[in-house]
């Protein structure tokens, strides 16, 4: 990778990319809309600290409304993070969801026919609904939420560009990421937000649901492999092949902080998978991904972000 290009590049793993990149001295275009989703002080933030690099140039336009032939021209790689994020979200405001996940796909992989750049796509996990457990990537993809419907849909926009147009294309279905400038939305968030505020946390379900947990380094250190690997079209798990429930990643924050939950249970949300849980041999087959950095440690390393930024 000399030149890429990324989307979503103000969120919070785009962020994350992005310094990654910059760090191996690999010249990196970042275009974001800053959507009303959350704050756009916290996207501002999130790539201040890079965003003076030389070889970083930052664009603020909506993928649906900018020239993206001319910019895909220049570079060889493109990862797309762009999102409208969200599964609860996602029942009441599908438009947005099409639009930004759905349409803004179709019209960055149209872009890309003519120069072929590698093409790395964010899935995720929701894609897969209540699937067997654990998830490996053949089986069928049957989404319980308009937002893993959009990203299933994308995935298949993918796959037909690689077929039709020899777009080299890898799809990567990140499994539950958490880590610093993490959305305000997100449960990691609530749960650290309510533990040392000492609010009352909403536990949608009994607890014992369970999500595989990857650290954002983790993700991005998988994403990175991608973008080097040759393929015409693949798609990867990745997450930390690791299992656990609900109330016991509570129970290492109340640990981590020193505090006590207080807990509201309410029940299960629509569109919430009731367990997640990566089979990841496919990339270590592949990429030679693996999973570095354990719950404790990335619970941890977020808390002490936290209370830096809080």
């Amino acid at each position: 990778m000399k030149k890429v290009l990324v989307t979503g590049a103000a969120g919070f793993i785009g962020s994350h990319l992005c310094e990654a990149l910059l760090e191996r001295g690999i010249e990196t275009i970042g275009i974001d809309c800053f959507t009303d989703y959350y704050p756009r002080a916290i996207k501002e933030k999130n790539i201040s600290a890079f965003k003076s690099n030389k070889k970083f140039k930052f664009i603020e336009a909506n993928l649906l409304n900018y020239d993206l032939k001319k910019l895909v021209s220049d570079v060889d790689t493109v990862f797309h993070l762009a999102a409208q994020p969200g599964v609860r979200y996602s029942w009441e405001n599908f438009q947005v969801y099409l639009e930004n996940n759905i349409h803004a796909t179709q019209k960055l992989l149209e872009a890309c026919k003519e120069k072929k750049p590698q093409f790395v796509f964010a899935s995720s996990s929701s894609v897969y609904g209540n699937a067997p457990l654990p998830i490996t990537e053949n089986i069928s993809t049957t989404p319980i939420s308009p937002y893993g419907l959009t990203k299933v849909s994308c995935e298949n926009l993918c796959k037909l560009y690689a077929q039709e147009f020899k777009i080299p294309t890898i799809v990567l279905r990140y499994f539950t990421v958490y880590g610093p400038r993490q959305r305000p939305d997100m449960a990691i968030y609530k749960f650290f937000n309510s533990i040392i505020d000492g609010k009352e946390i909403e536990v949608y379900g009994d607890g014992n649901q369970t999500r595989d947990m990857t650290y954002v380094s983790d993700i991005i250190d998988a994403t990175l492999l991608a973008g080097e690997f040759e393929t015409d079209y693949l798609v990867f798990n990745i997450g930390s092949g690791v299992r656990t429930k609900l109330k016991d990643i509570i129970h290492i924050i109340e640990t981590l902080t020193g505090r006590e939950a207080k807990l509201n249970y309410k029940p299960a949300a629509k569109g919430d998978m009731k367990d997640t849980w990566a089979e990841i041999g496919k990339a270590k087959a592949y990429l030679n991904y693996e999973s570095k950095v354990k719950l404790e440690e990335g619970l941890s390393n977020y808390l002490n972000w936290y209370m830096k930024n809080k």
